[in-house]
């Protein structure tokens, strides 16, 4: 079985001519050809503002850019038809697909409604700051440019823990809404702000089970019209496990699939989060290893005082790698976003070879290390910032060397604050297989070590031609490699 690769095939301020379904389309090729084995696509339903919405702020499930809501027809990235062709290009690359699915809220509801609430402190999401009052609230979904079609679900106050804004008031707070299924938030696995169950807009009230089962056949439901392999879960630290669970125990179970699921639960202060998380949800989806990603920022920032050694400490790929995403970045870490942790581009390369080039970790591309990416947006003081981010020339190389190289038993020699390295002894199926890697954040540095006495007498050759000299396995299958300051090089055999 080859290497799985996925990219993240969309960034935050997509801007560019090209729709993106129609891109993904014609794209199919190239990524198959680099040794993408999964794409995971941006939310493909109707948002607050139309084809203008990135697709978080969702409005209509069903709607996938088929009805007039919101002012559009289509989404930002196209019309349904356009999503499904660009589903079927990659099936017929066979490429997984993966849909982006935001089940923690609601956003820009149709109606009006009375609804009995209490202010919550922001801080503290546990403080109650008033007793229950009526407020005016936009909580009624009748999705009235579907008129009914696939679903004729209402969602109304009843499907809701909590809104942030109140209409007659014109007030902007965090309101818990007072219902029949008790005054306080959901169980979440975030404790953070007291209770971290709401994050934004209308959240959706888990413990309601006609509302379970709606998302329950919205879930045959797209699985049937779209096809895709799996999904990418967002925010799953404000929802309910329990509801997760048994959403994908249903999906599971009423198609005989093992979809492949990843979960977003953006952690950066302890790994310990991430892998309760796991224990709670019995292994049934993927995580995004959040403190890889900042281990990566920290180092790009640091330089050469950066301990390299350490690089894999408290991550998620160190103590679960079957169950880990490895990526650099995302949308919610690029430039001018909330989260911004881009990591620094000089050092890009070598965190793209500590993801593709190693046993541990499924890697996941980010879209403007391929493309490329401009745009402009507000900074923190409310100016006008424009953003260039550079692709990164050597990241196909690097992905076509995990498809046809990274195998075999892996040896690390990572043992040395500014230079580390490891090895692949390569398998027999894949008769030229087998990879030394050596990267440093300082001075050009070496390693001694040992690729597997099946390379004896081989030749190696550095693949990224930053390096000239050819080096040559001794009949222990041991060889000296070498890498320029702040680089990284891959020694591939010369016959490659």
């Amino acid at each position: 079985m080859s290497n799985q690769t996925l990219i993240q095939y969309f960034h935050w301020y997509y801007n560019e001519e090209e729709k993106l379904w129609q891109k993904v389309a014609r794209e199919a090729p190239v990524l198959k050809d680099m040794g993408i084995t999964g794409v995971w696509l941006p939310p493909s339903y109707k948002s607050t503002e139309g084809e203008d919405a990135v697709g978080y702020d969702c409005y209509d499930l069903f709607d996938l850019g088929e009805f007039d809501q919101k002012n559009s027809i289509p989404t930002r990235y196209g019309h349904k038809d356009e999503y499904l062709q660009a589903i079927q290009a990659l099936h017929e690359q066979q490429i997984m697909v993966l849909a982006d699915v935001v089940f923690n809220h609601k956003a820009g509801a149709d109606e009006l409604e009375k609804v009995p609430v209490r202010r919550v402190a922001t801080d503290n999401r546990e403080e109650y700051i008033s007793d229950v009052f009526e407020i005016e609230a936009w909580t009624r979904f009748t999705f009235p440019g579907r008129k009914g079609k696939y679903s004729e679900f209402i969602w109304d106050k009843s499907c809701f823990s909590g809104i942030d804004w109140a209409e007659d008031l014109q007030e902007t707070a965090i309101f818990s809404i007072q219902n029949e299924y008790g005054e306080g938030w959901e169980d979440v696995p975030s404790n953070e702000l007291g209770n971290y169950d709401y994050l934004m807009f209308n959240d959706i009230e888990f413990r309601n089970s006609a509302v379970r089962e709606e998302l329950k056949r919205w879930g045959e439901w797209y699985y049937e019209t779209c096809g895709v392999d799996g999904f990418r879960l967002d925010a799953v630290k404000h929802i309910s496990t329990e509801f997760l669970n048994e959403w994908l125990d249903h999906m599971k179970a009423k198609f005989n699939k093992e979809f492949f699921i990843i979960a977003e639960n953006w952690v950066v202060d302890d790994v310990v989060h991430l892998r309760n998380y796991i224990d709670i949800t019995e292994g049934r989806m993927q995580l995004f290893d959040s403190m890889l990603h900042l281990n990566f920022y920290d180092a790009s920032i640091a330089g050469d005082g950066y301990d390299l050694s350490k690089i894999f400490e408290n991550t998620l790929v160190e103590s679960h790698p079957q169950l880990s995403i490895t990526f650099l970045d995302n949308h919610d870490s690029q430039p001018l976003q909330d989260l911004q942790a881009y990591v620094e581009f000089w050092f890009r390369p070598l965190a793209y070879g500590m993801i593709l080039l190693r046993e541990q970790g499924i890697p996941c591309i980010f879209y403007p290390d391929l493309y490329g990416a401009e745009y402009v947006d507000k900074d923190d003081e409310g100016n006008d910032a424009a953003v260039e981010l550079i692709g990164i020339e050597s990241l196909p190389l690097l992905a076509k060397i995990r498809r046809d190289l990274a195998y075999g038993f892996q040896r690390d020699y990572l043992d040395h604050p500014n230079c580390i390295g490891w090895t692949r002894e390569g398998i027999s199926e894949m008769e030229k297989s087998g990879i030394a890697v050596v990267l440093s954040n300082g001075e050009q540095g070496a390693k001694n070590m040992e690729i597997g006495i099946g390379h004896a007498g081989k030749v190696f050759i550095d693949a990224m031609g930053y390096r000239q000299e050819e080096i040559t396995i001794d009949e222990n299958g041991w060889a000296e490699f070498f890498c320029e300051a702040g680089s990284i090089s891959v020694w591939v055999a010369k016959d490659n």
